[in-house]
């Protein structure tokens, strides 16, 4: 199987939805001509051309305005965001217009709309270049957040994403862009909302989406090898719609829970896993649900501060560690 990175996965998800369905098109700052700022969309203006990969202005709220038009009227737009911190510029579209429209509608007018880019910390870009916004953005019906964790994950959720007639939002971790996993040649799609145990274990769950975790895979490793703990780690894949049923079904099999979440603690996506696992799963649980965040404060400009700020495997191994 070929072992490709998260960014050419990316590629060749948008590739084969441009050559599938001629309505996919993408419009972004420098998607185009200088082939993405992080060249997710290489070479695609060189093949598609100017009417289905379009380079805008640095106008976030006009071409995701845009976009929403464009999909009420059966295209099927993918906006790349240089980062996903310049959404909060466009929220009105995107959530007013976007996101209401179906149900504003009655369920008349389908919304088919992709909004991706990366989102984080970790790359040393300072406050205004770090947010995490699934939180924000999963907690307005209407909308589908996803945020792939590796290659195969990247690929198979953009294509399902690209054919979705919803609005869905891919998350993508920037230092995730370089990283290699196996990825088939043959096309398959991922379902939104469908969560993926990444790793069998018996005494304590890792839930985690996004790159925590690959923290959380790090995590397990040091716990099974100087702590004899073997953590079971579930990636949630899909924020909303979420695959509680996975989630559960993992901590009434171990009776522990760890969410590690690259959000700031208050109302993150960890948040709303506690408490839904203190809803459903309370009789389960031997020990109380912890998480380990990103320190909540902005993101640090300084490179070895930052990384103190993000999770990593020795905070979440100290917090496992805890309950054990």
């Amino acid at each position: 199987m070929p072992v490709i990175t998260y960014r050419k996965a990316l590629n060749d998800a948008l590739a084969e939805e441009l050559a599938r369905d001629e309505n996919v098109f993408i419009i972004g700052e420098e998607v185009a001509h200088y082939n993405g700022a992080y060249k997710v969309t290489e070479g695609l203006w060189q093949r598609f051309g100017d009417k289905r990969v379009l380079d805008t202005p640095i106008t976030e709220a006009a071409f995701i305005g845009l976009s929403a038009g464009a999909s009420m009227l059966g295209l099927r737009p993918v906006v790349e965001l240089m980062f996903w911190s310049f959404a909060y510029v466009a929220y009105d579209q995107i959530v007013n217009n976007a996101g209401c429209i179906r149900y504003m509608s009655g369920g008349q007018i389908n919304l088919p709309l992709v909004i991706r880019g990366p989102a984080n910390g970790g790359t040393n870009v300072g406050a205004t270049h770090s947010h995490t916004p699934e939180s924000i953005l999963a907690n307005n019906p209407g909308v589908k957040v996803v945020c792939p964790a590796t290659a195969y994950d990247a690929k198979g959720l953009m294509k399902t994403a690209i054919r979705d007639n919803d609005p869905v939002f891919v998350m993508e971790n920037t230092l995730l862009y370089g990283e290699t996993w196996e990825v088939p040649d043959e096309e398959y799609l991922i379902p939104l909302g469908v969560a993926d145990v990444k790793r069998e274990g018996a005494d304590v769950s890792l839930i985690a989406h996004g790159r925590a975790v690959i923290t959380s895979l790090q995590a397990a490793e040091i716990l099974a090898h100087e702590h004899n703990i073997h953590a079971e780690v579930v990636d949630l894949r899909s924020i909303r719609p979420l695959d509680e049923e996975t989630l559960l079904r993992s901590v009434r099999k171990t009776h522990r829970a760890v969410l590690v979440d690259e959000n700031k603690p208050f109302c993150a996506v960890s948040a709303q896993i506690a408490a839904t696992i203190q809803e459903k799963a309370f009789d389960d649980l031997d020990a109380p649900v912890l998480r380990v965040c990103t320190l909540d404060a902005p993101a640090i400009y300084s490179p070895p501060l930052e990384k103190l700020q993000l999770p990593t495997p020795e905070r979440v191994v100290e917090k496992v560690l805890s309950i054990a």
